[in-house]
């Protein structure tokens, strides 16, 4: 996992479920006192220290705020990582996906941005969904597998949203 802790950089608990406004808020605020370029003049030790909790505090800003990524980071803190690259057993998501993915190719062809808008707003709300799942088991150890389970489908899930913002740019030009 490496330290310090993504949360307590911000001085939240563990936790799926968080403010983001707030969580942006206090990120702001810290990155202002660990900006390198606060310590130009300082000696090179305390610039690089500078450097460094700049980039843990990047890097824990960048995790918490992204739902899949902020799950993963949980189980990891619970036990074990979750493999990155794991053969999906899940038929019936599988073929959703495949539906999912054959509807934006059809999106695509015909150039239909308010059919890219009504599929967005539908993911968004699977997105939803799996977030509260999550949030409900991830920290309950005989839960486990339900909670890797529903991370495998935020990241994919998320990795779908951001070929929908995609998409949108190029039809939007």
């Amino acid at each position: 996992m490496g330290s310090p802790c993504h949360f307590a950089l911000f001085d939240l608990q563990p936790a799926f479920r968080l403010d983001l406004q707030q969580l942006s808020a206090r990120y702001r605020e810290l990155a202002k006192t660990v900006h390198p370029d606060r310590f130009a003049d300082a000696p090179e030790r305390d610039q690089r220290l500078a450097l460094e909790h700049s980039a843990n505090l990047n890097e824990a800003y960048q995790t918490l705020k992204s739902a899949p990524r902020r799950a993963l980071y949980l189980l990891a803190l619970r036990g074990r990582e979750l493999p990155l690259e794991v053969t999906v057993q899940d038929p019936e998501f599988l073929m959703q996906q495949m539906r999912w993915r054959e509807e934006l190719e059809d999106l695509q062809d015909s150039a239909d941005l308010p059919g890219v808008a009504t599929f967005k707003q539908r993911l968004k709300q699977a997105q939803g969904e799996l977030d509260e799942g999550f949030a409900t088991c991830w920290d309950d150890e005989e839960r486990r597998e339900e909670a890797e389970r529903l991370v495998r489908r935020m990241q994919f899930l998320d990795k779908l949203s951001h070929e929908v913002r995609q998409l949108e740019e190029r039809l939007d030009d």
